[in-house]
């Protein structure tokens, strides 16, 4: 079923949670190079009014980042795949996990990839994002050399998660599927169901979650079986967001 077949979605009943990347947004070589298209923001703005503000970001980015690439929209967002979250658009950001990755890690994952031309990565505190998208040879090789950095740190209990091009090496027991819990417990959320759009692997714990909780859930760029529906791509997101809005 495609999203725009669905009757389901009504303004008044969910809860809208959107992944950023590859959602809303078109994937770009590196993340400070995607664009936004210069009509999401009144998109953006118009569904969440249609919404009574139940519309949240939910990001792999820090949502002081989400703040600077959608400004000066601010909205209800998750930061670091649910390492952060922010209850309403003024409201301060919370951090979702203790701790913090130390200083040694991020230098020997910097040395490492030394060796992986065109790889290059993020350091977001409680995680490390690893992008290889320009580099198709480090493809097979470097989930390897991954899965061992993290046994050289088997005290800090890391995660490693695989995306599109990227890999996720966070500390346990956050993800966007607790996040989803954290805003469905507050107003505007409670007693709606929960809508989550997103395109990645990364986002399994997401969708889990919001049909667990009754809900929907569909992804982008592909069908994945077990599903709600899919959007073939962003600018379909974006067109069904325009019509929300409306």
């Amino acid at each position: 079923m495609r999203v725009s077949d669905s009757a389901a979605l009504k303004p008044e009943g969910i809860g809208l949670f959107l992944d950023v990347d590859g959602t809303l947004l078109d994937l770009a070589p590196r993340p400070d190079a995607v664009a936004v298209p210069a009509a999401l923001l009144d998109e953006l703005a118009s569904a969440e009014r249609r919404l009574g503000g139940a519309l949240a970001l939910m990001s792999g980015r820090p949502i002081d980042e989400l703040d600077r690439l959608f400004v000066p929209l601010r909205l209800r967002a998750s930061g670091i795949h649910g390492g952060e979250i922010r209850y309403s658009p003024n409201g301060a950001t919370r951090s979702l996990v203790q701790g913090r990755l130390p200083e040694n890690a991020w230098v020997s994952l910097i040395r490492l990839l030394d060796g992986f031309p065109g790889t290059f990565a993020e350091n977001k505190g409680v995680s490390f994002a690893v992008h290889y998208r320009a580099s198709d040879a480090a493809a097979e090789r470097l989930p390897l050399v991954l899965e061992r950095f993290i046994l050289e740190f088997a005290e800090l209990e890391l995660e490693v998660i695989a995306g599109d091009h990227a890999f996720e090496i966070k500390l346990a027991g956050f993800d966007k599927g607790k996040a989803i819990d954290c805003f469905m417990a507050q107003p505007p959320f409670a007693g709606r169901s929960p809508v989550f759009i997103a395109d990645d692997r990364m986002d399994r714990a997401g969708f889990d979650r919001a049909l667990a909780l009754g809900g929907m859930a569909f992804s982008v760029g592909a069908e994945v079986p077990g599903l709600s529906g899919w959007f073939s791509r962003p600018a379909a997101v974006r067109a069904w967001l325009g019509r929300l809005g409306s």
